[in-house]
């Protein structure tokens, strides 16, 4: 804690102006960031001798080793650093939303003269129209598909300009009309676009409207059975935005927000309504509160959550009235570019929309306390168990696969708190092993996880620098980067037996992390039971198939195999048909990479149709025949 003296010289020098302030521990790290409309009087009243600090803030106090402020012009511009801090430092005492994901929306460029739907993670103020967030995926996927199936817009990716010799697929089964030809005009295809907007905005009956008027044209032209196609459109899009619709009668973009808790747990559910209809929830979990205030969670989950890139609706609602109500919607009024109110409706439509999101809030908290509390069980008996010493809350699982030493590949999964955490996978493509060695392959894969880190040698190091460089690992898509010092595992498990743990306890030795419990899980040839072997130890435990830290690990164990095996499979697909391509006549370099660029993956160029090969950047027609040819000889 400051001395007294220090601390009275800054305090006596803190302006009244509004501002953010920081306090930090004696390592000078961040635990606490905090607004004020007067910086002075703020930071004071945690040091007044006739304060009833409660027991966080106690505690907080008692680590404050330095005091840093930063003058703003407003209290508005001070809650927009504050919201802006809070996300990057994750200080230890602010009630942090640990949320990184970007949410999908669904883009309609309309600033082009053929627009496309798009799924876009990040809006931008380009004059163009976005739709969303739509969460979980599974609604965005849902949308697309309804689209596809009832608006005849393009969904390819080359440039539409009329000039196109012939159309694709999706021309002869109705879904396109062939814009790429010139078979449908630029105010023809506009007519589309505008029908797809008027269903993403949740406008039905506009949209039934110009249906019905579409519908009657064709009558009177006696295109009976393209009248006959409208009218069954009209139908099922009356279904589909019938079942999206909730209680609201208003057409408003609203997001509504409630919260509930059960002990040092809580949940806060968010429903996303736009035009009424309801196009997604998401939900934010916290199992270590304190003294917290529902308020407090309130307004820093606004304060975060909204400080993201992304759709502001109008109208937000929360059950009770915030004390910054008014310097909130000023924030939000700015972020959004137009006026944004947040309420608290008593009744009414709006009303039970908040009963809604209650009720979600309650039940997902139900579903979430039991599953932790059940795993926080499980996590005990493997700490006893295994001799651990501690409770295993974050576990790594290890595993490699090859054939024969080619495309050798490692992952890397974790178990948080006894559920698998995707977001922080790793892959390892095999850089300094030759030939199937698997024992070195380990040894290679936990130098890398471990190398970076700072760690304490305890165990001697060996001749390292003999196996080569080694190479960072390969993040999962969307996941963050190399996992950070804080992320240390409280368990290690190896898929293999004697010969694998040893190499990864001596690569664990010579990164400064021998200290790190270590287990490896194993079946004896022909055997069922699951064996878990010890550093120290030269017989395994047989483990109880019907113990819950079986199922457990085995999980483990079973996830990482399946994502090792998937990578291997991957790249061993793209040497595969790299190879193959390469004694295709036409299909150089370039084209080769166009290909993999265009389709994603092996599986779709081995499956496309010669429509679809022509369409590839510099591909001509002969030689996307003469592909085709290859792929299917049969055809």
């Amino acid at each position: 804690m400051v001395t007294p003296d220090a601390l009275q010289n800054k305090l006596s020098h803190l302006p009244s102006t509004p501002g953010v302030y920081l306090f930090k521990n004696n390592k000078g790290t961040i635990i606490y960031i905090g607004k004020a409309l007067s910086l002075k009087n703020r930071v004071r009243s945690y040091f007044q001798a006739g304060a009833n600090p409660s027991l966080k803030t106690s505690l907080m106090v008692s680590q404050i080793a330095e005091i840093d402020s930063i003058a703003t012009q407003s209290e508005l511009e001070a809650l927009l650093l504050e919201s802006n801090l809070v996300k990057k430092h994750k200080p230890k005492y602010n009630i942090v939303l640990r949320d990184d994901k970007q949410y999908p929306y669904l883009c309609l460029p309309v600033t082009e003269d053929f627009p496309r739907l798009k799924i876009v993670r990040r809006v931008k103020k380009d004059g163009n129209l976005y739709f969303g967030p739509y969460v979980p995926t599974t609604a965005m996927r849902e949308t697309i598909k309804w689209i596809q199936k009832y608006f005849p817009l393009a969904t390819c990716a080359i440039d539409i300009d009329g000039t196109a010799e012939r159309a694709c697929i999706e021309f002869q089964i109705k879904r396109c009309l062939a814009p790429c030809t010139g078979n449908q005009s630029r105010e023809e295809y506009g007519a589309i676009v505008d029908q797809v907007r008027l269903f993403l905005e949740g406008k039905d009956r506009e949209l039934l409207t110009v249906l019905q008027k579409e519908m009657e044209g064709c009558a009177e032209r006696e295109q009976f059975e393209e009248a006959g196609r409208i009218r069954d459109r009209i139908s099922q899009i009356s279904k589909v935005l019938e079942r999206q619709r909730v209680s609201s009668t208003r057409m408003e973009d609203q997001d509504v927000i409630a919260l509930a808790r059960e002990g040092k747990y809580a949940d806060i559910q968010i429903l996303f309504i736009r035009g009424g209809l309801l196009i997604g929830r998401s939900d934010f979990f916290w199992d270590q509160l304190t003294e917290e205030k529902d308020e407090e969670l309130y307004a820093s989950f606004i304060e975060q959550f909204y400080a993201k890139e992304g759709l502001i609706p109008k109208e937000i609602f929360v059950p009770i009235e915030l004390s910054e109500k008014t310097l909130i919607e000023s924030w939000l009024t700015e972020k959004r570019g137009k006026a944004a109110y947040l309420r608290s409706p008593g009744r009414g439509k709006d009303y039970q929309l908040l009963q809604m999101a209650e009720e979600n809030a309650r039940l997902t908290l139900q579903t979430k306390v039991r599953a932790k509390e059940g795993s926080r069980a499980v996590l005990k008996q493997m700490e006893s168990l295994l001799k651990l010493n501690t409770l295993p809350r974050r576990i790594e699982g290890i595993d490699i696969s090859n054939i024969m030493g080619s495309d050798a590949v490692g992952s890397l999964v974790v178990m948080t708190d006894g559920k698998m955490n995707k977001n922080e996978y790793r892959r390892y493509h095999i850089k300094t092993v030759e030939g199937p060695n698997d024992f070195a392959m380990i040894h290679e894969i936990v130098s890398r996880r471990f190398g970076g880190m700072k760690g304490n040698v305890d165990l001697p190091a060996s001749n390292a620098s003999k196996r080569g460089k080694l190479h960072p690992a390969l993040p999962v898509k969307g996941a963050t980067q190399a996992p950070a010092i804080e992320s240390l595992p409280d368990l290690l498990v190896i898929d293999g037996g004697k010969g694998q743990l040893s190499l990864a306890r001596e690569a664990l030795g010579e990164a400064g992390f021998g200290s790190i419990s270590l287990v490896g899980l194993a079946k004896e040839k022909g055997e069922k039971e699951e064996r878990i072997y010890f550093p120290d130890q030269s017989w395994p435990m047989i483990l109880d198939p019907r113990s819950p830290v079986t199922h457990l690990l085995v999980q483990l164990r079973d996830e990482a195999h399946r994502f090792a095996v998937s990578y291997h499979r991957n790249l061993r697909g793209k040497r595969m048909v790299a190879s193959f391509l390469d004694q295709i006549p036409g299909v150089g370099a370039v084209r080769k990479k166009a290909l993999l660029k265009h389709f994603k993956s092996v599986t779709r160029i081995k499956t496309a149709a010669l429509e679809e090969l022509e369409e590839v950047k510099g591909m001509t027609a002969a030689v996307a025949r003469k592909l085709y040819q290859e792929l299917h000889p049969l055809k």
